[in-house]
């Protein structure tokens, strides 16, 4: 599982010239059209439930096969699983190819299911394709932790990265703010997916571990992109121009934004 979802494709610019874009002085309703905007760019970014569902396509395929094979009395039945989660990883990625998902995602997705499926060939454990999954989240909730309290929260570096802005967001005290208390969103949710696992892990529930990954990530990936908006909004005031615009002391209001370099009207 990677540290965070990201979208299928690459997010789109901002426009230039929009009402709700600008850093001037705006009606009743700039507040409101600022932060909807805000909500939105910031789900486009983190995507939603479709990368977790196709991670868990997978995982689906090695579960229904093992049980398969076991109740039919097929030779190696974690091996038959394996080769089946190898192939329903390769089809996942040659949809999300054609949908545009960058190809170093696609490979990063594509060699947790190889991994996962070698760990189970090695110990001939069926529970044990899990446990790759189990230590990244692990890793992750220990990541998105450490990245907070070293103000350098994740949930920012993938923004920023996604709007261009690089580590701008950064120099804005409210951004910044308002990113380390999304982020904890996101360490919430490695935790409880690790709280979840492993118990069933430990009990060799090889089912229902199945069942909670393909059912229960999804779910919890999306209750975070929904949750990572208030979270960070609760931090900016309610004049603050919003996540593509941060606000650098000492720069010029009506200077150069993200989006560009300042023309001359």
């Amino acid at each position: 599982m990677p540290l965070v979802s990201t979208p299928d494709g690459p997010p789109g610019r901002p426009e230039r010239g929009t009402g709700s874009g600008t850093h001037g002085d705006g009606g009743p309703g700039d507040g409101r059209d600022r932060r909807r905007e805000g909500a939105e760019s910031l789900r486009a970014i983190l995507g939603g439930r479709g990368g977790a569902i196709d991670a868990s396509v997978p995982v689906g395929a090695f579960v229904l096969v093992w049980l398969l094979a076991g109740a039919l009395g097929w030779w190696s039945p974690v091996g038959i699983a394996a080769g089946a989660a190898i192939l329903a990883g390769v089809v996942v990625a040659i949809v999300r190819l054609a949908r545009g998902t960058r190809p170093r995602a696609v490979l990063f997705g594509l060699l947790g299911v190889a991994v996962a499926a070698i760990v189970a060939l090695y110990t001939g454990r069926a529970e044990d394709f899990f446990l790759v999954q189990i230590l990244s989240n692990v890793a992750s909730a220990l990541a998105w932790a450490v990245s907070i309290v070293v103000r350098w929260p994740l949930l920012g570096l993938v923004v920023g990265t996604a709007l261009g802005q690089r580590t701008r967001w950064r120099r804005d005290p409210d951004l910044l703010r308002g990113y380390q208390r999304a982020s904890w969103v996101w360490v919430a949710q490695y935790v409880v997916r690790v709280a979840v696992f492993v118990p069933l892990y430990q009990a060799e529930w090889v089912f229902a571990l199945g069942a909670a990954r393909v059912a229960f990530s999804p779910a919890l990936v999306a209750l975070s992109v929904v949750l990572s908006w208030p979270a960070l909004r609760s931090a900016l005031p309610p004049d603050h121009p919003g996540i593509r615009h941060p606000r650098v002391p000492g720069d010029d209001p009506g200077g150069p934004t993200v989006e560009g370099p300042a023309t001359d009207r």
